[in-house]
């Protein structure tokens, strides 16, 4: 796992994190969350390279790891 995010995001109880294609945080409600609403929540944009899993970490940063695809591409 590396950081490559400098902006932290503050986490909150019932909502999923990811990158979207756009290459900003975003958050949308879990199943349980009634109330939320689908929201972008960083400003840095991160560039993806093909290969790696972006995500973000329990720290608030914007992370990736090499995906392992066993041997297919």
């Amino acid at each position: 796992m590396e950081r490559i995010g400098k902006e932290r995001i503050d986490r909150e109880d019932g909502y999923l994190y990811f990158i979207g294609k756009d290459g900003y945080a975003w958050r949308t409600p879990m199943k349980t969350n009634r109330r939320g609403r689908k929201a972008k929540v960083g400003s840095e944009k991160i560039s993806r390279q093909e290969g790696y899993l972006y995500f973000v970490d329990k720290s608030g940063y914007i992370a990736r790891a090499k995906m392992n695809r066993r041997g297919r591409r």
